[in-house]
């Protein structure tokens, strides 16, 4: 039986807490309604306008005094920007969380937003978009996002130059407004703690927090195909995706293991052959992202010119002879990576409390870890190749930055 503890509060807030009797830490991870997806057209950054503005300063007390109080709690904390929500993460010493937790909050539901803050948040801001000139392999994989997913799904974390020069303080204190709210929120805690004194810690600090914000869902398709970004360079970076299982399908665990013996560590498919026995790339992998309605494999690898095309043709003839099946010495690493990964994550607290925060806004409820091993546990090699023989990849979506665009068919098919 599950030792999660799950209660909605009367203003709508999801709180998740799950005990570790050995642990002396005590993680946070608190997703509120203020993601990408949920911009106002034309502000695109405003959601990472706000997660720096959020850190200089909250609950009356300036941004030094602010981080000052956090750091003298030994909190290690830090945020993100995510699809739907923006992300504060936080770990500490577990007896700390009484005088912490209510300065983490406030940075939630008071933070100072001041105008003179403003100006140099949209300076890091804008700092951060013009790094990704520096960074092909991150904007690849950017790219390949606004492509393959719906509008406003695949927009970019970091905003759009145009966007975040727009938003003006008062716009990013509205933005705050309608989307720092409660009833969309999840606030997921992890270690050691008492669970009545830490309800009643989260419920007397958010007693007056109010307000809801309805979950961004798109329909139709994103415009997939090809799209190809020209750089005068000797390297070249391919990203491509394709569609997958979303997370509440029972065929879900079955993906997550196709995708570990792709890229699950040096004796995936992809590493042996499209680096190691041919030499083609410097790196390569593949990833499985699913939300709760839709899922995606990712794959990426970075090459040189000449060896480009065929780069993309090797990767693309992996992903699609999976469907031919796996043998038993594939399946059993790809299993013992995955209980690995479990085991792992069990031995952190932050890696805990963002899991089940996850599961709480995905699947309506969080998943213990004996439930995640069960999960694996109930993985066959027979089973697999079932689901590989029947969900073989569909056409693929693909991103390229280099001096010369590729030949991406078949694998892009009708979308291109």
């Amino acid at each position: 039986m599950s030792r999660i503890h799950q209660e909605q509060l009367p203003n709508g807030l999801w709180l998740i807490a799950e005990p570790n009797d050995t642990a002396q830490s005590l993680s946070m991870s608190m997703l509120i309604p203020a993601g990408v997806a949920t911009e106002p057209q034309g502000m695109q950054g405003a959601s990472a306008l706000l997660e720096e503005m959020m850190a200089r300063g909250a609950g009356g007390l300036d941004a030094r005094s602010h981080c000052d109080a956090l750091d003298q709690l030994g909190v290690q904390r830090g945020t993100g920007v995510q699809t739907q929500h923006i992300r504060l993460g936080a770990t500490m010493i577990a007896d700390k969380i009484d005088r912490a937790l209510p300065l983490l909050l406030d940075m939630v539901t008071a933070p100072a937003l001041k105008d003179e803050a403003l100006a140099p948040s949209r300076d890091l801001v804008l700092q951060g978009i013009q790094s990704l000139k520096d960074e092909p392999q991150q904007n690849v994989m950017l790219d390949l996002r606004d492509r393959f997913y719906p509008a406003p799904l695949g927009r970019s974390p970091f905003g759009s130059e145009a966007g975040v020069k727009a938003v003006a303080p008062e716009a990013l204190r509205d933005f705050w407004r309608a989307t720092c709210v409660p009833g969309g929120s999840v606030l997921g805690f992890a270690g050691k703690f008492d669970w009545p004194k830490l309800r009643d810690l989260v419920a007397e600090h958010l007693a007056g927090w109010q307000g809801a914000r309805d979950e961004v869902k798109p329909t139709g398709a994103g415009p997939g195909g090809y799209g190809h970004t020209h750089a005068d360079t000797t390297q070249v970076h391919i990203a491509l995706a394709y569609n997958a299982a979303p997370e509440p399908d029972e065929a879900s665990i079955l993906q997550r293991a196709a995708v570990a013996v792709l890229s699950g560590g040096m004796s995936g498919r992809l590493f042996t052959e499209v680096r190691e026995k041919r030499g083609l790339c410097y790196s390569v992998y593949a990833t499985y992202a699913a939300s709760r309605e839709r899922g995606a494999v990712f794959g990426y690898a970075g090459t040189t010119t000449p060896r480009a095309q065929e780069t993309l043709d090797v990767m693309v003839g992996e992903l699609t002879r999976l469907s031919k099946g796996v043998d038993e010495s594939e399946f059993q690493r790809a299993i013992v990576g995955m209980k690995s990964s479990l085991v792992m994550q069990g031995e952190s607290t932050g890696a805990r409390a963002g899991a089940i925060a996850n599961d709480q806004f995905v699947l309506g409820r969080p998943r213990s870890l004996d439930e995640l091993a069960d999960r694996v546990d109930g993985v066959t090699l027979e089973a697999l190749n079932t689901f590989l023989r029947e969900q073989p990849p569909g056409s693929m979506t693909i991103t390229t930055i280099g001096p010369e665009a590729l030949n991406v068919e078949p694998a892009v098919g009708s979308r291109v």
